[in-house]
């Protein structure tokens, strides 16, 4: 099935859920709501994006992560949840049930693209910015919802409080949870280990689900949520941050070897070839790009790099896999490296091999 109708099926999804929201809070509590809900939004998912610095994910995969989260995952797990409800009570729903069914369904669409899409799930780095996008979709339905029953109920003030518990201090909190699922896919993806493939995906699943049903134990107990959060949340969310600096790190130099053929060929100069394997002399170069010769010049450097990037990280596929490269796509990326190296020659742009 092609991307768009993927998309545009799980918005109408996602449309559904706002909806049902919409007839159970009121249309003007529901209104304020999604406004609060969406205001931030870009800031939460613009933060996400930043930390993809080497191999930015294809747009239209990010976007099924999210409505997968603000949709799928969503109703199935309201539905199941209910059940639970009913049968064992809600203490056992938010401590047991709530976590598992939750991390599981927003767990779904990352295996899903682990199977399915491995040419752009390359790492750890992939499983956490996919995770992370599947969360902010699953906190967003979530928030419009919470944002609209607290107007409802508590009036103005009401709203203002689940909103700086929700949207300001802990607005990380889902796409923490289902990150270390998507770290454990990528564990899983960057190793050659039979039982590493099994073992760091479970491991990352059982991380999520405990450090989800810790929250809402927090949550439900009063003042132990701000213990909860500073001795628990911030702390895992750092180690996370912290993961993902190592991990881009790793990236940068399977960047190093696989494009060292195309120094000694002479297709990438050398202080070329230093910026491509550096966050930061990426960083220098694009914004150096901009500077001379405008968006036109850091659209053709973004290019640059996303070809540099994919080559080196189709070179690293097959070594994994124990097969050769696509030679076709080989050529096709070699092709606009030589072409984009080329035109970036007369452009001034840092030397990444000079220390700041």
């Amino acid at each position: 099935m092609r991307p768009a109708r993927v998309i545009a099926g799980l918005g109408l999804v996602t449309a559904a859920v706002l909806a049902l929201t919409a007839a159970a809070v009121g249309g003007r509590a529901f209104a304020v709501a999604a406004v609060v809900a969406i205001v931030p939004l870009p800031l939460y998912i613009g933060v996400v994006l930043w930390l993809d610095r080497f191999e930015p994910e294809p747009r239209h995969m990010l976007a099924i992560a999210f409505f997968w989260g603000a949709s799928v995952a969503i109703v199935v797990s309201a539905a199941v949840n209910g059940i639970i409800d009913v049968v064992a009570g809600p203490g056992w729903t938010a401590m047991a049930g709530a976590p598992i069914v939750e991390e599981a369904l927003k767990a779904a669409i990352l295996v899903r693209f682990y199977v399915a899409r491995k040419d752009e799930f390359d790492g750890v780095v992939d499983g956490v910015i996919y995770a992370a996008m599947v969360g902010l979709g699953f906190a967003f339905a979530e928030n419009v919802a919470y944002y609209g029953s607290a107007l409802q109920q508590g009036g103005p003030a009401g709203l203002a409080l689940i909103f700086t518990l929700r949207g300001l201090v802990a607005p990380f909190s889902h796409p923490l949870f289902t990150s270390l699922t998507g770290m454990g896919l990528g564990v899983a993806r960057q190793s050659g280990s039979r039982a590493m493939v099994i073992a760091a995906p479970a491991a990352g699943f059982a991380g999520a689900v405990a450090l989800h049903a810790l929250w809402n134990a927090g949550a439900s107990a009063g003042l132990f949520f701000f213990v909860v959060y500073g001795v628990v949340m911030l702390p895992a969310l750092a180690v996370l941050l912290a993961i993902v600096a190592v991990s881009l790190k790793f990236e940068g130099r399977v960047i190093q070897a696989q494009l060292a053929p195309e120094v000694a060929t002479g297709l990438l100069p050398g202080d070329e070839y230093a910026r491509l394997c550096s966050v930061r002399g990426r960083l220098h170069a694009s914004t150096a790009a901009f500077r001379h010769g405008g968006i036109a010049a850091w659209r053709e450097r973004h290019a640059f790099h996303r070809a540099a990037s994919e080559l080196a990280f189709l070179r690293r596929r097959s070594l994994i896999d124990g097969t050769a490269p696509d030679p076709e796509l080989e050529a096709a990326y070699l092709a606009q490296l030589g072409a984009d190296a080329a035109g970036s020659r007369g452009l001034r742009l840092p030397d990444a091999r000079k220390p700041e």
